[in-house]
């Protein structure tokens, strides 16, 4: 049967503060973001932390770091507050505790006294004789004496939700019609025998409690919609919630070799793009792409415009494939799109930490602006600058031995006496008189300006690849210039 919530649109993203976020978890935050601001709806953040052991406020302040990095912003949750606060999962266990208490009352739900020796053997036996190996109802319908014997030897109890004995069919907005067997769904655990409540639960309960009218979410969990669909049922019954919401299951993100882009994989961590000088703007952009498309002829598009296009509706189910170099590539773009201020401020950073090439008071912000729209069509993510214009900034051009040796062949030594000689003569406020000035020391040698300048070029940037070489000597200067040319003719002289 198809769901259609009746209120507007209220989306959430609740991931676990447990390591690195990476750009699966990513992706899912974007599709909600992105589907709320579609439809002007809401977007509600919750932190899933009932997982003491796995949870940890670092990596919480690094979701809430990450989020705000991103741009994706939220309407209610952390640091902003809502009508259904707390929006952490840790502060909210009275509510869970009063919802199972009630589930219970109802005959939803019903303590289960079994122990794991006695699931396993059980399972094991069902698999053996071809059957499906969930759980088989055993404290399902015991009488009070059962209960009361059970108790007195002891023995701990989970709470389990009683599953109807019918099919579930529900549309998922990305797969269509599913519909779930009895027998493939059985009851499940919602609280742990010491009182503590399960995912199973609390999920739901609070998607119910906050009103959710979508639940956008990645495939692997799938599975447990029928589980909640169900749950939702008895809710619904209750009172606790008004109706059932629409599921639309996110296809995976898949890795090297076919598999799933798992936490541990190197390119799944968003640190690493941050770190790496990916614009915010680039990989949502990409990531977007990921089991969606903007249009069959653009791949490169603004936050606006994918606010304006994105609906759930054209999600594809099939799973998508991380490709980092289309990611730098769509990067590149977006690096081009930037204003040339905007660019010169995004790469700052780079140039004013400590850096292994130049100290922070060595950076020349007039220099930088000055060469940065050059920079700026040849950087896939921002920490590429560094290489680009360290030597602007240092004593002495960092060498590269193999752009040394490719560039001084032949006579440099008498190529660069002759291009000194054009250069000091030259007008320095005009590239192209230093252009002309190169190209007259090389037509001295029989050279064309390729090969004239590849030693020029090595003896100033210290490699043989690099930007525009005469808007690059123009900014570093006339005497820095001569005097890294006659330390490259020292060195060719010793």
């Amino acid at each position: 049967m198809a769901n259609t919530p009746s209120s507007p649109v209220r989306v959430r993203f609740c991931p676990s503060p447990t390591g690195n976020p990476h750009v699966g978890l990513v992706r899912t935050a974007l599709f909600n973001w992105a589907y709320a601001r579609h439809t002007g709806g809401t977007m509600v953040f919750r932190i899933e932390d009932t997982d003491a052991a796995r949870d940890s406020e670092e990596s919480y302040q690094q979701l809430l770091d990450s989020m705000r990095w991103l741009g994706l912003d939220w309407d209610e949750g952390p640091e902003v507050g809502g009508p259904h606060a707390p929006y952490r999962q840790s502060e909210r266990m009275d509510l869970y505790k009063d919802v199972a208490e009630k589930l219970l009352a109802a005959g939803h739900a019903y303590h289960c006294y079994c122990s794991t020796e006695e699931l396993d053997a059980r399972r094991d036996a069902a698999r053996a004789a071809g059957k499906p190996s969930g759980y088989d109802g055993h404290c399902r319908d015991l009488t009070g004496e059962q209960k009361e014997a059970y108790e007195a030897e002891g023995r701990p109890a989970i709470v389990r939700f009683r599953m109807p004995d019918e099919a579930i069919t529900f549309t998922d907005l990305v797969r269509g019609e599913i519909t779930v067997q009895p027998e493939n769904v059985p009851d499940y655990g919602i609280v742990r025998a010491n009182g503590a409540p399960l995912y199973t639960l609390v999920n739901p309960v609070d998607d119910a409690l906050m009103a959710i009218t979508h639940v956008l979410r990645g495939e692997d969990l799938l599975s447990s919609t029928p589980r909640q669909i169900a749950l939702y049922r008895a809710l619904i019954s209750l009172g606790i919630a008004k109706e059932i919401p629409a599921f639309g299951h996110l296809p995976y993100v898949m890795g090297e070799g076919n598999k799933k882009l798992s936490k541990r994989d190197p390119q799944a961590s968003l640190n690493v793009y941050r770190e790496r000088g990916f614009l915010p703007e680039g990989l949502l952009n990409y990531l977007s792409l990921l089991g969606w498309s903007f249009s069959a002829d653009q791949d490169i598009f603004t936050v606006p415009e994918l606010i304006e296009k994105f609906d759930v509706a054209d999600v594809n189910a099939n799973p998508a494939r991380f490709d980092l170099k289309k990611a730098e590539s769509i990067n590149a773009d977006h690096i081009r799109l930037l204003d040339p201020k905007a660019f010169a401020d995004a790469c700052e950073p780079w140039l004013t930490a400590p850096h292994a090439n130049w100290a922070p008071e060595d950076f020349d912000r007039a220099a930088w602006e000055a060469i940065a729209p050059h920079a700026q069509t040849r950087v896939t993510v921002l920490s590429d600058i560094t290489a680009n214009v360290d030597f602007l900034f240092r004593a002495e051009p960092v060498e590269d031995e193999a752009s040394w040796a490719k560039a001084m062949k032949g006579d440099p030594a008498a190529l660069l006496t002759s291009a000194r000689a054009t250069l000091e003569a030259a007008d320095w406020s005009d590239p192209e008189s230093l252009k002309n000035a190169v190209l007259a020391a090389g037509e001295e040698h029989g050279l064309k300006l390729g090969k004239a300048q590849a030693p020029v070029r090595v003896a100033v940037t210290g490699r043989t690849v690099g930007l525009p070489l005469f808007e690059s000597l123009e900014i570093l200067g006339k005497d820095k210039t001569l005097t890294r040319i006659d330390a490259a003719l020292a060195k060719l002289a010793g």
